[in-house]
């Protein structure tokens, strides 16, 4: 039984080496297109070894010899302006989180389950990166994002039937897809021109005054604090003794007091003490619209 199982677990090794170079994209690259491919026989019981006993060299295993496919799929993102190595990077991390949720039950070769993991890590990782302001936000938004360049059927800005005809293709609105072409034709500028080139357009930080330090305007702001301290003692001193005690513990003490402390506090239940507080600060807000 032992020598069977040993016999088993030896057919089931491929060559892996133990670590991948790590100086040059290219030398990954090469190194990952040079690792074995796995057949649907080793595959599946690399996978029944990771779910049945949390085997991490078969993971490793996985994961590895399916790196040549990261790096085809990255490729197709090569257009965003973000290092490679970085695409190649989250697409790995998609890689790893489809191995350790994939069931070899399902009769589907791992790649096929994997490509929406890959590609989800890496989309996440451009809209993080491509832009400092996010260009998409919605679902909506981040659908087109990714499928408005393939639709450009020329350069420039797209005519109403051409918006029309995209807004269809991917079921969003015309706003949406006019909304998503102007964010994309707009790019970020510094604030601070750092490179040394006097060439360069005027930074904003050139041009935008900063008028924190300003005399009248830390004078203006002090007024408004101390008027804006002033009504709010104005508005807790028509509060009731009870009410204005909890209000000032929960709120304006260093140290908030619960619910259940002022319960005690005052012998009544911490619903009662949640109802005074309520209607306190709802008395509170009118008094402060006024």
């Amino acid at each position: 039984m032992n020598k069977g199982g040993r016999k088993m677990k030896n057919q089931n090794r491929i060559a892996i080496p133990a670590l991948l170079p790590t100086g040059s994209i290219d030398s990954y690259i090469s190194a990952a297109y040079q690792l074995p491919m796995l057949t649907a026989q080793e595959e599946h019981d690399l996978a029944v070894r990771l779910r049945d006993h949390n085997d991490l060299e078969a993971a490793r295993a996985l994961v590895l010899s399916h790196l040549r496919f990261v790096v085809r799929i990255a490729r197709n993102y090569s257009g965003y302006g973000l290092p490679f190595p970085d695409l190649v990077q989250e697409g790995t991390v998609g890689l790893m989180k489809a191995v350790k949720r994939f069931d070899p039950d399902m009769n589907v070769r791992l790649v096929s389950f994997a490509v929406h993991w890959i590609k989800a890590e890496i989309h996440e990782f451009i809209l993080r990166n491509w832009r400092i302001v996010k260009v998409a936000t919605t679902k909506a938004q981040r659908k087109l994002f990714f499928n408005l360049r393939s639709s450009k059927k020329r350069l420039g800005w797209f005519s109403q039937k051409e918006v029309e005809e995209v807004a269809e293709d991917l079921g969003v609105k015309p706003e949406t897809v006019l909304e998503m072409e102007a964010r994309m034709a707009n790019y970020d500028v510094a604030f601070e021109n750092d490179n040394g080139d006097d060439d360069a357009p005027l930074a904003p930080a050139s041009y935008l005054a900063d008028t924190r330090m300003e005399p009248s305007h830390q004078l203006e702001e002090e007024d408004s604090e101390t008027y804006e301290k002033t009504r709010l003692r104005g508005a807790l001193r028509t509060l009731d003794e009870r009410s204005r005690a909890i209000l000032e513990a929960r709120w304006l003490s260093d140290k908030k007091a619960t619910l259940h402390e002022l319960a005690d506090r005052f012998g009544v239940s911490a619903e009662r003490i949640r109802q005074i507080e309520k209607n306190a600060m709802k008395k509170l807000r009118g008094q402060l619209a006024a």
